[in-house]
């Protein structure tokens, strides 16, 4: 099964919307690891990046769908990683390795972009999880589970195996309680082993 990619290019566009849209996206990657994602307005994107407040919203729509795009560029490579990438994030590894490499990677991608995730998750009134992004992850982790538990109920575990990996239930283990990234690492791939076991 072909896993969908992130387009890698837009319908072509003029110069100087594709430079808007640049100029719009490396403001808002600025702002958010300066202020945050909730303290930072579309008013101050649009002033960082030169462009009128009305450029922001035609092109983005809301807060929400700008910091998904922020993300795009590591969505791509980290699907990239998936379908073409070195095991056992890539092909060529056991499934139930492949599971615990792409629960690492997005930890790791969890810890890099917490807040950004976080609010995509918390204001897109379950958007999130009809994104494309989410999309193709679950395909992933979904195709995987099959292949290691063909006996088993694979969205059930597919859905079991994604939700530590959001940034809500991820913000309350790594920032309320306190546990390291080394330790969610390791649970998770506990938690692979015990559902992948036959």
């Amino acid at each position: 099964m072909e896993l969908p990619v992130l387009p890698a290019a837009q319908p072509r566009e003029r110069a100087d919307a594709v430079a808007n849209r640049q100029r719009i996206l490396d403001a808002a990657t600025r702002l958010f690891a300066e202020r945050g994602v909730g303290c930072t307005s579309m008013d101050a994107i649009a002033a960082e990046a030169g462009v009128g407040k009305g450029t922001v919203f035609r092109r983005f729509g809301d807060r929400a769908s700008l910091a998904l795009a922020v993300l795009d560029a590591s969505e791509t490579v980290l699907q990239e990683s998936l379908i073409r990438g070195p095991a056992p994030l890539g092909p060529g590894a056991p499934p139930a390795e492949r599971l615990i490499a792409f629960g690492a990677a997005m930890l790791d991608r969890l810890e890099e972009h917490l807040e950004i995730l976080r609010e995509s998750e918390l204001t897109s009134h379950g958007a999130y999880l009809r994104s494309s992004p989410y999309a193709v992850h679950r395909i992933h982790v979904r195709m995987l589970v099959a292949q290691a538990r063909p006996d088993a109920d694979a969205d059930y575990l597919t859905d079991i195996l994604l939700a530590p990996l959001s940034a809500v239930t991820f913000a309350e283990q790594r920032h309320t309680r306190g546990l390291s990234l080394d330790q969610l690492k390791a649970g998770y791939g506990d938690l692979v082993a015990r559902l992948t076991r036959a």
